[in-house]
This record gives C-alpha cells, structure tokens and sequence, in this order.
C-alpha cells in the first residue's frame, strides 16, 4: 500500500494532485490511498510517525494553522528518513532554503511552471523502485525485535553490558550476539569498519577512518578510537 501524503490548503490544487496520481497509476497493480491535510494536527502526526508502509508527501509551504509547511517537513525528515517528498509551492524564493535545511527532498515544483507534466514524471520514476521493507529479525525467550535495516544507522559492542548496541534513527536495542553473527543476518549495506563496529553506508554520509571517526545521516559523529563508542556528538 503507498500512502499519499496531500498537505495543501487549496482545494483546486488537491484536485489536481488526486487525479494525476490516479493517472499515473492507472495501469499500476499498486495499492493506494489518499491522506488530505489543510493543516498539522494529531492525525497528520501519527501518519508521519507510522513507518510500516510506503509514503509518498506532497507538500505546500504555506499551510492554515500554526505549523507552516517547512515546519511539517522538518517533522517528517525528524520521525522518517526514507519517505519520498515532493514539495509543490508558489514559493519559488524557497528552493535553497528548502533543500539547503530538509534532507533529501526528490523535488521542488513550482505550482505556476507546468507542474502536471514534471509530477507526473517524478511520480513514475518514484512508483518505480523497489519499497525497502527488509527486516532485522531477533528473536529469544525474553525478546522479540523487527527492525527495518533501512533504519539502521550503526551497530556497536557495547564493553560494559557485552552486547551489541542497534542504533537507529530514533532507538537503541541490545541484542547478544557477537559482530560476526549479526553480519548473517543483514544485507550487504552493511560493512564491518572496525573490530566492534559495523555501519549502514547508506546512512552515512562521511567516513573517516584515517583520523578515526564516520559522520551519520543525523549528523551524530561516531569516534571509532574510543574504547566504548561513548564519544558521540552531534
């Protein structure tokens, strides 16, 4: 099922935004449904929080309410790493600001620059790939986790509890499994950068290894020279 994601206050627009996605998939076997919100508010916050299936946002800047329309895409980059974005504006001044404060915007149309025509273009090409929904898997007596790997930032030994540490974009989970054992069980976006340390390349956005650190997707910098990972910052 892909959830689109509609934020606008205009009504003509909506419209317009509803049927050339029922175009664009008209011939698709894909699963959809329509998410309209004219303002932030409890139910928008609990579709951004739900991760478990794919979400398409198309998104105005200038929105009824308290939350403006970039305020709503900083909640969504801050809660959801992966969805795909579109923002659709008037606001043509706000490109650089848009993609220079929210991370990786797929792209800024503007509404009075024959928008249908590259909407519908970026709705194929979106449509198109394949829905990461691969899992990590674990399971004990005692414990039971499913972690999507796209979440996945790093994975650490932790010396004092001697567990494995799963970091994610939100969480952290302990898991008694050695480097070697949990390597089985990921794909290969996953790569052992050091003896007790193994990373998501695609959540990292530069590496180090000379001077002995990696930068993550949320800015969180990761010292490999500290002997218990402790020496995080953002």
């Amino acid at each position: 099922m892909i959830k689109f994601v509609i934020i606008d206050n205009d009504n003509k627009y909506i419209n317009e935004f509803e049927r050339i996605i029922n175009e664009v998939l008209f011939m698709s076997d894909k699963e959809y449904d329509f998410y309209i919100f004219k303002r932030y508010n409890e139910d928008l916050k609990e579709i951004i929080k739900d991760n478990s299936e794919q979400k398409i946002y198309l998104v105005d800047l200038e929105i009824d309410g308290k939350y403006s329309g970039m305020d709503i895409l900083k909640e969504i980059r801050e809660e959801d790493w992966d969805s795909e974005i579109i923002v659709l504006t008037n606001h043509d001044r706000m490109f650089e600001t848009v993609h220079r404060e929210i991370y990786k915007i797929f792209n800024f149309i503007e509404k009075f620059n024959n928008f249908e025509k590259i909407l519908k273009k970026d709705l194929k090409l979106i449509i198109s790939k394949k829905y990461d929904n691969t899992r990590f898997i674990y399971k004990t007596n005692k414990i039971s986790l499913q972690i999507y790997m796209k979440d996945i930032l790093y994975i650490f030994r932790d010396t004092v509890d001697r567990k494995l540490v799963i970091k994610t974009t939100n969480n952290e989970f302990l898991v008694n499994l050695s480097i070697i054992e949990i390597l089985k069980k990921l794909d290969n976006r996953f790569i052992q950068c050091h003896k007790s340390c193994v990373i998501n390349e695609d959540k990292i956005v530069e590496k180090n290894y000379s001077n002995g650190y990696f930068i993550t997707v949320t800015g969180e910098k990761v010292n490999l020279l500290s002997k218990k990972f402790k020496t995080l910052t953002k």
